[in-house]
Parts: C-alpha cells; structure tokens; sequence
C-alpha cells in the first residue's frame, strides 16, 4: 500500500476502506475454516466469493505463517487436527479428495482397495490410495500417503460421486468369486430408504454380474 506523504485527506480514506476490507476478508475466512473444524481440507478456490485473489492468498500466508493452517501441497491446505498423543494427525483420504475436485475441476471416484474400505468391506486401509478420475493421471503424496489418480473411461465415472460408484468399484475390486453372504449383508446395511432407485438407474454402468448381485438389495426387504 503506498503512503499517504502529502497529507491528502482522501488518501487517508481509501487506505482506511482497504484496511478495513482487508480485515472483513480476514475474518470471513478464518470463519469458514473454522466452520468447517479440525481436519477441513481445502484450496484458495475455496474463498473466492469473498474478495480477489491477491487478498484471499494474503490471509492464506498470514494463516500459514501462524501455523493455524498448514500447507499440504500446491494449493492444498488443511486446518489440522492435533492429537496430545500422536500430534499433528494427517487429514483423511476423502477430505484431500474433496479439496481436489475444488482445486483442479475435475470428478474423482474411490477405486479398489480403498472403495472396499469406506464401505466396510475390508477393514485394512490400503496404503496405496486410488481414484478413478476424468481429469489427468498423477500422484499426489501428501506426507507419508500417496493418493493415486488413474484417468479412465466415461463409463466408470458415470457414477461418479454416488453410492452406487463406489459400490460397483469395491465389488469389482473384490471380484465375482469372492463375493458371499457376509458381503451382500454388508452392502445391504449401506443402501438406506433414499438409495435404491438411484441406484437401479446406475446398473446400466455395471458389468452384468455387478448388476445381477446388486438388483435384489435394492428391493425391499422381507
């Protein structure tokens, strides 16, 4: 901000409104942060409805040089959770995940192991964490975790986004001979009144045996 040297009274005013804007932006994003809670994944991106860019990546680096928030990678933060025990905990999967569809536009769909997880199908966290995405393939490690994203086909990111996305990727994941009773109990616990007929409409992007397993749970249960 350049100095008022002259004494100019009206420069005076337009550096008082620019401070006091700058404060509101301040404040208005350290209150969505802190709306979100410990663990928020988030981008830049994700405060642009509250003033410019430059304004926006100031308080970013205030935040940042405070330690209130921590930089995960390129234009990806996160307000971290802090354990007494085990300190500074990583943010999970899905949130980086959230923060990525913000960050770069594009879609992202969990994928083998880690579907099979989230939806309570295997209880090991993969190490390597995938998802199916429309955009480009990469790699983004994030401390000691790598997030794989694999570019694939319309057909699999039709469900994008969707219970039933993520249920087609874990079975497929599974595979056809290893899925039993214990599994489709599962998966039937997941499907709540809101959820069969989306999910019907989305077997057209299933393989058939996907299909044949998943069309019985979304019927009533006796």
């Amino acid at each position: 901000m350049e100095p008022c040297i002259d004494g100019n009274n009206d420069c005076f005013s337009r550096q008082k409104i620019m401070t006091k804007d700058a404060q509101s932006i301040d404040s208005r994003i350290r209150s969505r942060i802190y709306g979100n809670g410990k663990g928020w994944v988030f981008t830049p991106k994700h405060f642009q409805d509250l003033g410019s860019s430059a304004a926006i990546e100031s308080t970013v680096r205030r935040l940042k040089a405070a330690s209130t928030i921590r930089q995960l990678a390129r234009g990806l933060y996160d307000y971290p959770v802090k354990d007494p025990v085990l300190g500074t905990v990583a943010p999970s999967a899905d949130a980086i995940a959230r923060a990525l569809v913000v960050r770069d536009a594009i879609r992202l769909q969990p994928s083998g192991a880690y579907a099979a997880n989230v939806l309570g199908l295997s209880e090991q966290v993969p190490s390597r964490i995938v998802f199916l995405t429309d955009g480009p393939a990469r790699k983004v490690k994030i401390g000691r975790r790598e997030i794989d994203l694999k570019h694939t086909t319309p057909r699999n990111m039709a469900t994008a986004g969707r219970k039933s996305g993520t249920i087609i990727q874990a079975l497929r994941h599974i595979g056809q001979d290893q899925v039993d009773d214990h599994i489709l109990a599962i998966l039937r616990r997941q499907i709540t009144n809101t959820d069969p007929a989306a999910i019907r409409k989305d077997l057209n992007h299933a393989p058939a045996w996907i299909a044949d397993l998943l069309l019985p749970l979304t019927e009533p249960s006796n």
